[in-house]
């Protein structure tokens, strides 16, 4: 067999709340940024109502602004590929922005 010291789960080592019954430490999980995941504060704030108003954007007013002037036979192209996209590239680096925190 293997010699390896990499992380084997035994899930008899832990009990129903998922703590440790063997007594042994857990590694942190703040190798990364030196903090604790459960230590910072995760709380809908500022960021995600602004991320709650670029859903509003992408999903009420781009179809509706569609829908209410819908395209001439020389905007089609413009109307319905490429006026969606703008608003769905506002969500995604919307929602990116929105769930990192520093």
């Amino acid at each position: 067999m293997s010699d390896d010291q990499g992380y084997v789960h035994d899930p008899a080592a832990f009990d129903e709340d998922g703590d440790r019954t063997d007594g042994a430490s857990e590694e942190s999980d703040d190798t990364l940024t030196g903090v604790h995941p459960t230590s910072i504060d995760r709380t809908f704030d500022w960021r995600g109502w602004v991320l709650v108003g670029i859903i509003a954007l992408a999903f009420i007013v781009a179809p509706a602004g569609i829908y209410l002037f819908p395209p001439g036979a020389e905007g089609y192209r413009f109307a319905l590929i490429l006026l969606p996209l703008f608003p769905a590239l506002l969500l995604a680096s919307g929602a990116v922005w929105a769930t990192t925190r520093p």
